[in-house]
């Protein structure tokens, strides 16, 4: 178990190698999650993002940090499944925004709920207030990191 010393180097290395960590484990519940749904992880991770609404193609690249070549892959294939449209940009002819199907919205809502749950029971054991914290300190980092 790694211990945060006094000094702000060591705090800063405790809280990269506990954010690390962190993420390890979000991989590893979106992976058993998406392998008992029948999807990919990335394509897991396009219907939880689309749950929001339809996205422009440049913006799902952002948020999913693709390739155009590569997210048009994934889109084609996730279209093949029935669970996403591609639909004509209110505002350029030339533009499309992706969009999930009636299916592919149950199966996003069904996967982004399982993940979640799954997550959430890792902090049964803290405090309400520390939960809180904790969820309120990553949102700023999350924030500071998409701007």
């Amino acid at each position: 178990m790694t211990t945060t010393t006094t000094t702000k180097a060591g705090t800063e290395s405790a809280f990269a190698t506990a954010l690390v960590r962190m993420s390890h484990v979000v991989q590893y519940v979106f992976a058993d999650v998406s392998r008992e749904h029948g999807v990919t992880p990335q394509q897991a991770q396009l219907l939880c993002v689309l749950t929001g609404g339809p996205i422009g193609m440049t913006e799902l690249s952002r948020l999913l940090h693709l390739e155009k070549s590569s997210l048009t892959g994934l889109v084609d294939r996730v279209e093949r499944r029935g669970f996403v449209t591609r639909v004509s940009h209110p505002r350029d002819r030339r533009a499309c925004r992706i969009s999930l199907t009636p299916e592919g919205a149950r199966l996003g809502e069904k996967v982004h709920g399982e993940i979640c749950a799954r997550l959430d029971v890792l902090g049964d054991e803290m405090p309400e207030a520390d939960r809180l914290r904790i969820a309120t300190a990553l949102t700023g980092v999350v924030a500071r990191y998409a701007t």
